[in-house]
């Protein structure tokens, strides 16, 4: 069907507007990472530093200076630990949990329930896991965000992938126990081929909840050995002379590995929504 150009016209403009407001906070942020701080309080404001200085990212990665002592690195590799880790979990306790929802009669009040721990503020849980934690001598470590991350995880990715399998054709599933299949080697062999865009829609979704958590984080770690990236950031920003360069360098280094996870998997992602991922 042929489109009048009017209409064309707002598309284009739509788009444009949006791609605007998304990627113009990125760019200066990038112009503050590689700006000299005289560039940034020059009036009128010069938008393209007259000599770019990438010396904060080759700090920030250990390039210079001791990398045992880097809080940049220390960070990423804590957020790395606790994202992937409590997404794997959390995938495959949510993975099992929906398929019971879904197809096997599982208490439908169970599952409002555990939305429902979803759903409560944060500040009511930190107490009590924070009494528990300390008990057990976990405190500041990355395993005890994995722990936390997966109470908030499981819940989401189970009510995610729930509503996937719920439009999963229940004939094929009746054809592979008629062959003697059981439930797992259904899940496994049937469903999972088929719900995998959604499997990898949850576990992205998960993964960038996971990698943007800050309030348990900072609750839960106070030096490098547990420390995530949003927290060293927040740590940064904490001095009594900030440079505003090597915070933005920070930002622009902590945005790439989930962009890259999303353009990776970006056609899982509209697939696995678009299937019924976001159905009630």
């Amino acid at each position: 069907m042929h489109r009048p150009l009017h209409q064309t016209c707002l598309i284009y403009l739509a788009v444009a507007v949006l791609a605007f407001v998304t990627l113009a906070p990125i760019a200066w942020l990038f112009i503050m990472s590689i700006a000299n701080p005289t560039d940034l309080v020059t009036v009128p404001l010069r938008w393209i530093p007259a000599h770019p200085d990438f010396s904060r990212y080759g700090k920030l990665l250990g390039l210079t200076g001791d990398i045992t002592e880097n809080p940049f690195l220390n960070g990423l590799k804590n957020s790395l630990i606790a994202a992937v880790g409590a997404t794997l979990v959390a995938i495959v306790v949510s993975t099992l949990a929906a398929f019971g929802f879904a197809r096997r009669n599982a208490p439908q009040a169970l599952l409002f329930l555990m939305l429902a721990t979803f759903m409560m503020p944060p500040i009511t849980y930190v107490l009590p896991l924070y009494s528990v934690f300390s008990d057990l001598r976990l405190l500041n470590t990355p395993f005890t965000l994995v722990v936390v991350y997966c109470s908030m995880l499981i819940p989401f990715a189970a009510w995610l992938l729930k509503s996937n399998f719920d439009a999963f054709p229940a004939e094929i599933e009746q054809a592979a126990m008629i062959e003697g299949a059981g439930t797992l080697r259904i899940l496994r062999e049937v469903v999972l081929p088929i719900a995998r865009p959604a499997v990898v829609a949850a576990a992205m979704l998960s993964f960038l909840v996971a990698w943007d958590e800050f309030f348990y984080a900072l609750l839960f770690t106070s030096d490098l050995r547990g420390k995530t990236l949003p927290v060293a950031i927040a740590d940064f920003a904490a001095g009594r002379v900030t440079d505003y360069g090597v915070i933005a360098a920070v930002g622009i280094l902590a945005t790439i590995p989930p962009t890259a996870i999303a353009l990776l998997f970006q056609r899982h992602l509209i697939s696995g929504l678009s299937a019924g991922g976001v159905k009630g």
